[in-house]
């Protein structure tokens, strides 16, 4: 078919990061993000496939809840302005604090580039990060983050710290190495306070492993697993997804049903390429958030489908999709019917993530007054089996330069807070050219 011009909207050039006007293209039967660089010339890159449910799909879009008091003035524009701007339309509901810059890894692909010999920063200047986080926006959810968070002796103290200031829901994100080596180390995490583990977790075979990560880890990555379900932690699944990876997405799925309730989601990432990956990205190189429903629907037979999500509730819609599953004794899922993000209103991010991700309370002993009120005990008993037994599955496309399209940038809810305590969008921190220049993160890590 022709090329149609969908909607106008912003980006950047790939190369020098320059601010451009950009077009969303139908052509086919898909969506592409079109830009025109002066000095670079033109860029073309596929970020929908899928046509026909594009329009719909974007429908859904609620109103946005505004940050609050912004901390840059708007001079340059976005995405050159954030600190967050009087121009970014979404509060923060989720926020990564890195706490090192060193990596125990050297992932062909990683969004930070990690692997720094640079100093952690002291604890004095994670808690004054902390601190000017919850003075700022008290209600966010907190995740760890780096480089490899648990590299640091200190995460212990780090977490307990968190808790201590405020923070309600603290998770860390991790590659699992040191939990899967040291039995006592998701422990001592519990312990500290931390609700969630955030696991990468991209394949069951070893050999895709050492094509993503560089080595086999899945055995390694499975004893995490156990460590933090002997612990009570809750852990989140997360699969970097790549061409190599794609056709194990109903395994994925599958694995995560099978160890519920300590697997209390799988959220999928579409790789995206900024930080450090192999070369500049080609359209067949692109995962689309279509591709990943599609995959998940004819991986799982039909048992998920894609009518069974719904996109984020908070962010722009063309950012992600979720949906929530019920577990059954024969490891089926069943949609449960409620599949939003609960973030909108900035106050029900933690009770909302927190009943999802972190790990159940036990059930016990039904008292008395349930009786007295001729509640069906052994119906109300399954019911709450089945409610530990829930699954959320879901994926968030991050930008990079070449599919950036800075409507989704101001929408983003997903911030980083920089070394000098300003709160940036996601994309926006970990943006680099396509030479590897970064736009906010500083080279070598941080």
């Amino acid at each position: 078919m022709n090329a149609t011009v969908l909607s106008l909207t912003e980006s950047i050039c790939p190369v020098c990061l320059r601010q451009l006007p950009a077009q969303r293209v139908a052509e086919d039967d898909g969506v592409y993000l079109c830009k025109h660089c002066p000095e670079h010339g033109e860029f073309r890159t596929i970020v929908w496939r899928g046509l026909d449910g594009y329009a719909a799909w974007g429908a859904e879009h609620r109103p946005p809840a505004l940050p609050g008091p912004h901390e840059t003035e708007v001079s340059q524009g976005c995405p050159l302005d954030c600190g967050i701007c009087a121009g970014h339309r979404q509060h923060s509901c989720c926020v990564l604090v890195e706490v090192t810059a060193r990596c125990n890894l050297r992932c062909p692909v990683c969004f930070a580039a990690a692997g720094s010999h640079q100093a952690d920063p002291p604890l004095a200047d994670v808690r004054h990060i902390l601190e000017t986080l919850y003075a700022r926006s008290p209600q966010v959810n907190v995740q760890l983050s780096g480089g490899e968070p648990t590299v640091r002796n200190d995460l212990p103290a780090i977490v307990a710290l968190a808790r201590a200031i405020g923070f309600g829901f603290v998770q860390v994100n991790t590659n699992g190495i040191r939990l899967g080596r040291e039995a006592a180390y998701a422990a001592q995490l519990a312990q500290a306070g931390l609700d969630c583990v955030f696991l990468q977790f991209d394949t069951l075979d070893g050999a895709t492993s050492r094509t993503i990560r560089g080595l086999d880890l899945v055995a390694r990555k499975e004893a995490a697993i156990e460590h933090c379900r002997q612990a009570g932690l809750g852990v989140v699944l997360v699969p970097t997804l790549l061409p190599a990876n794609m056709t194990e997405v109903g395994a994925l799925i599958d694995f995560a049903a099978r160890h519920t309730p300590t697997v209390r989601a799988i959220h999928f990432q579409p790789v995206s390429y900024f930080g450090r990956y192999p070369a500049a990205p080609a359209d067949e190189d692109r995962i689309t958030l279509p591709d990943v429903l599609r995959a998940i629907e004819a991986q799982t037979g039909g048992t998920v489908c894609a009518a069974d999500f719904r996109p984020g509730s908070t962010e722009n819609p063309y950012c992600s999709f979720s949906g929530s599953f019920f577990v059954d004794a024969g490891q089926r899922l069943r949609p449960n019917g409620n599949s939003t993000c609960g973030c909108g209103d900035g106050r029900t991010a933690q009770s909302v993530v927190a009943r999802k991700w972190s790990a159940p309370a036990e059930t016990g002993q039904s008292s008395s007054p349930c009786c007295a009120t001729g509640i069906n005990i052994v119906s109300l008993d399954a019911f709450l089996a089945s409610r530990r037994r829930s699954l959320s599955i879901s994926a968030m496309a991050f930008q990079d330069a070449w599919t950036l399209d800075l409507d989704r940038l101001r929408d983003c809810y997903i911030h980083v807070v920089g070394p000098d305590s300003r709160i940036i969008p996601f994309c926006a921190y970990n943006l680099t050219a396509q030479s590897g220049q970064p736009l906010y993160r500083a080279r070598d890590g941080r």
